[in-house]
């Protein structure tokens, strides 16, 4: 009678055991599909980002291309349209040179991070996510906030005109061929300096979604070795 006795208790301890298994494993694949929306997520802003730091690059590094060409062109003499830019003491091409120097930033960080996310998106969960993959869009945000206010900062004189408020105040003015095309020019100006302020919320929601996939996966990976280790009480 005794060996029957213990045999429904022993029953119902296995059905506990299996039922508290089935609750981990469910708690464990509710993260790890968090785990697969966060690093979806972190590489669509990611590439978003990129696509955004090219385009900044793209037209900022034009203006400044038309200005550099035409500039150095006015050394060499002989065209009267050249000295529609003022001297040199007059002039600050600072603003758009920090633009294209974040611009190239952003796009070397976020290249970095998508190159981090190609090769840790099918590595194992007890291997903790590179750091590279939070560093690299914190990399890119701070690239783009330094790049506006150094923008803004020098574009506030009130002695030197810039490249964007020289182009766009004539930017009414026809000119011939090779002459810079102030029209064109601010709008490139514009352009690159709207793209750099929308840049900076896309590289935030990078930078946070890179952290919570961060600290997720190392929770997900101290999860999974403690599951794997025996515990005391069965040994």
């Amino acid at each position: 009678m005794s060996l029957l006795e213990k045999q429904p208790n022993s029953s119902s301890e296995f059905e506990v055991d299996s039922n508290h298994n089935l609750q981990q494993d469910a708690h464990l694949d509710s993260k790890i599909r968090t785990l697969r929306f966060l690093d979806a997520g972190r590489a669509a802003a990611t590439l978003l980002a990129l696509l955004m730091g090219l385009a900044v690059l793209g037209t900022t590094g034009h203006a400044l291309q038309a200005y550099n060409t035409s500039r150095f062109d006015a050394s060499s003499g002989g065209a009267a349209w050249l000295s529609m830019w003022p001297n040199n003491s007059a002039f600050d091409v600072k603003p758009t040179v920090a633009l294209v120097v974040g611009a190239a930033l952003v796009v070397l960080a976020n290249i970095i991070a998508l190159t981090s996310h190609h090769r840790f998106v099918r590595a194992k969960l007890s291997v903790a996510h590179t750091p590279l993959t939070f560093s690299a869009p914190f990399v890119g945000l701070v690239a783009a906030i330094v790049a506006i206010i150094l923008f803004y900062v020098a574009n506030r004189s009130a002695t030197a005109d810039t490249l964007l408020s020289w182009s766009c105040r004539w930017r009414h003015l026809t000119t011939a061929s090779p002459a810079p095309q102030f029209a064109s020019l601010c709008k490139a100006s514009h352009a690159g300096v709207d793209l750099a302020i929308l840049l900076i919320p896309v590289e935030f929601i990078a930078f946070v979604l890179a952290g919570v996939e961060l600290k997720l996966q190392r929770y997900t990976a101290a999860y999974t070795n403690a599951r794997k280790t025996p515990s005391p009480m069965l040994s």
